[in-house]
Formats: C-alpha cells, structure tokens, sequence
C-alpha cells in the first residue's frame, strides 16, 4: 500500500487550485486501469486524501463518482473497495463493446478515414511486443480500441466507453498472464487497421466482430478456470 500511495503522492502535482471531484476520480480511474489497486483492495480516505492533498468530501465525491462507473463498491460499515467484475460482467461488457465498436466501424462513411491514431496504437503494440512488455501491449491494445471508437467524433460514446474500457481492465487484472491475453490480437488490430486504410469498413466490421467474440471467450474460459481451481482448493 506505501509504494501505492507514494505514487498518488507523485500525482498530487496534477491538482491545482481548481482542482475538483471529477479531476480526482480521473487520477484515481487511471491508478485503477494501471493496477495500483487490484480488485478488491480496500480504498483509505485517510491515507489517499492526504497523498493527494484533497478534502474529505472531495474524495468522497470522487469515489461516488467511480462508484456510479463500477469500478468501485461502497460496503456498508467496510468501507469503499475496487470492485471485483464477475463473469457476467465481462460477458456485459464485451456485450457493449459489441454494440459500440462494430457500430462506429460500420457508420464510419466514405473513406479515407482519420487513422493516424490506429496506426500509433499499432506501432506502439508492436514495440512493446518486441520488448517483452506484454503490460505495455495490453495498454496499447486498449489504446487502439479507444482511438477506433474515436473515429465516431462523439464526445458522449468517448466518455461511455472510458467507463467500459477501464472497467474491462479491471476483468484483466485477475487473468493473469498478459501475453497469452493479449498477443494474439496485435495481428487482429493490424489487419482491422489494414481493412481501413482500403476503405473497406465492412470488412473492418467483420474482423471486429470476430475479434470481440474470440477475446470474450478467452476470458471467460479463463474465469471459468479459475472458479474451478478455487473450489478445488475449498
């Protein structure tokens, strides 16, 4: 928890003096997606309020925030915790993902389209790769999702979807094994890329599609594992 808090301490530089709840929850949202806090640890007001130089109620208007984003869960005479996503709520999510980014590709238009953010998002999946940094990848991977979702030019989808995407790496912090998670789709993105740059949005759609399906049944396969594996040692 020190080495946690003493890197909240290093965001507190962020803050200014119009600093407010949401630019709160914002540091904390990313700390979250970053694991910093694992799912289920436990959130002091104490010792977070005084890392970040914030009010009492600030804070807690920046965990109700996150609350209502379900990353956090507020349980009664416990405490504020970092939610723990169940198998149903990855099947939600990808279910939602789904729904978003198969409709931004497919309502994209006539081409060429605005990829410049696609193509950072695969450079950079590529290097990290080559770097055995299979945590940078997965943060690159969700960067390529959040830049192809960006191509619909809709502040509210962007914001819909930063909920979405931070609460899917909440899932991932508990698969374990980054690489195995994510490697496979550094080639997907590339070539949902690849069908872009054609033009060809159809096809985009349609490796998209494919891709969501395979990556939540990995995951759940890998949830479901892991249930095994605890009742086993029960």
């Amino acid at each position: 928890m020190a080495e946690q808090l003493a890197g909240l301490a290093d965001d507190r530089a962020l803050l200014g003096r119009t600093s407010t709840a949401e630019r709160v929850s914002d540091i904390l949202r990313s700390r979250i997606a970053e694991g910093y806090f694992p799912p289920g640890t436990r959130l002091s007001e104490d010792s977070i309020g005084g890392a970040l130089g914030v009010s009492r109620n600030t804070l807690r208007e920046a965990f109700r925030l996150l609350t209502h984003e379900r990353l956090l869960v507020h349980e009664l005479n416990r405490g504020v915790f970092v939610r723990v996503v169940t198998v149903e709520d990855v099947e939600d999510i990808y279910r939602t993902r789904t729904l978003v980014e198969c409709a931004v590709t497919r309502g994209l238009g006539d081409p060429p389209y605005a990829l410049d953010g696609l193509r950072a998002s695969v450079t950079e999946g590529q290097a990290a790769a080559a770097e055995n940094d299979w945590k940078g990848l997965g943060t690159a991977n969700f960067h390529f999702h959040r830049e192809l979702v960006a191509l619909a030019g809709s502040v509210r989808t962007d914001e819909l979807m930063r909920s979405v995407f931070a609460e899917l790496r909440l899932a991932f912090h508990l698969v374990g094994e980054p690489r195995l998670l994510h490697e496979p789709y550094l080639g997907r993105n590339r070539q949902i890329l690849e069908a872009l740059e054609a033009g060809d949005r159809h096809e985009a759609e349609q490796l998209l599609a494919v891709y969501l399906a395979d990556s939540l049944a990995r995951v759940v396969d890998v949830y479901r594992r892991s249930e095994r594996e605890g009742e086993a040692l029960r």
